[in-house]
């Protein structure tokens, strides 16, 4: 499957921050994923994209996302290398791929985008092409045609477009965002039952208008676990060691950085918790994390004891989780040495 990392900040962050320097980088993930490894040894080598937005705003330029894509991999990418160094942004988006639905090619590199939107999926969508031309039907004209490669997660996007009043607006609230979020799902789940898929979706989505930011951890099951995703979030993000060892450092109680990620960029325990299973994290324009969960047929409350004891095997046969990572150790106290977030907002 793939990785995706998110970083959004009050100030602009070097793209080699993310990508290239630390020891445990989105790139380095591409060939050393640690929570996603199973029996085949797989690497996201199918290509790679990175987005990211203007620091300041230009009317030449517009507010549309920058793309770089390529279908090498990541690690061998010797213009990524370059970029990555001369490039600074206050919000990035980047994923390695490896392929499940559809060819290899750049218009199936993600981040996808529209306007000012910008998209990325971790996952899948089971049997997808079992109703793709139902979803097709689905989508007005303006928005089919906007569709370039024959991913589930590109026609994802697309459907999520759809959901919104106007795509084509230059900002959005984060309400916006996350009712279309939540629709899409919504959708997705509808298509499968009519079409009789009883496999469950793993749709990790993410969206993004360059001010906002929503994205989910999300399984259409009840008793199996979704693919990993982290946060982090602090003062300066920096590396303390020679050799890409970074941390997330917290000075104050301001939040100046904010990271998503499939998985953790640091081996700091301390720095990431989980994002809970079937729950959407919403960054809004003011640097507040919100994590609310997504309550439909498949939610199960954190007062359910079954919540604690969905079963991992689904998410790791699709290698999107270390079997390894209900393993961890605990303290005296029982706690995982990895922190879980136990605050819900809602």
């Amino acid at each position: 499957m793939c990785r995706f990392v998110i970083y959004k900040g009050t100030s602009p962050v070097q793209l080699s921050h993310l990508l290239t320097r630390p020891c445990h980088s989105i790139i380095n993930q591409a060939f050393d994923s640690r929570l996603r490894l199973d029996n085949r040894r797989p690497m996201n080598g199918d290509g790679f994209g990175v987005g990211w937005y203007d620091s300041v705003y230009d009317p030449e330029l517009g507010g549309q996302p920058c793309i770089f894509t390529s279908v090498t991999p990541a690690w061998n990418n010797a213009n990524l290398a370059r970029l990555a160094v001369k490039i600074k942004s206050p919000l990035v988006f980047a994923h390695v791929r490896a392929t499940t639905a559809g060819t290899l090619s750049l218009d199936n590199c993600h981040p996808f985008t529209y306007g000012n939107l910008m998209f990325m999926h971790n996952g899948n969508i089971a049997d997808f092409p079992r109703f793709k031309r139902r979803l097709q039907a689905d989508l007005p004209d303006h928005i089919f045609s906007t569709v370039q490669g024959n991913t589930d997660s590109e026609w994802s996007f697309a459907l999520l477009l759809s959901k919104i009043p106007d795509p084509s607006a230059r900002s959005f609230t984060p309400d916006i965002l996350r009712k279309a979020m939540f629709d899409t799902i919504v959708s997705l789940n509808e298509y499968a039952e009519e079409a009789g898929i009883t496999e469950p979706s793993l749709m990790n989505f993410c969206v993004t208008d360059g001010v906002s930011v929503v994205v989910t951890r999300y399984i259409s099951s009840r008793k199996d676990e979704a693919a990993s995703l982290w946060f982090s979030s602090g003062t300066e993000f920096n590396e303390y060691a020679e050799g890409g060892h970074y941390r997330m450092t917290k000075s104050d109680k301001r939040e100046n950085i904010i990271m998503i990620a499939s998985e953790p960029l640091t081996f700091e325990r301390a720095d990431w918790m989980e994002v809970k299973t079937n729950h959407m994290v919403v960054i809004t324009p003011k640097m507040n994390l919100l994590q609310i969960p997504i309550i439909d047929k498949y939610y199960v409350p954190p007062s359910d004891p079954a919540s604690l004891a969905r079963d991992t095997e689904f998410a790791e046969e699709k290698g999107l989780l270390n079997p390894r990572q209900n393993k961890l150790p605990h303290d005296a106290n029982g706690v995982p040495q990895i922190r879980r977030l136990v605050v819900e907002t809602h």
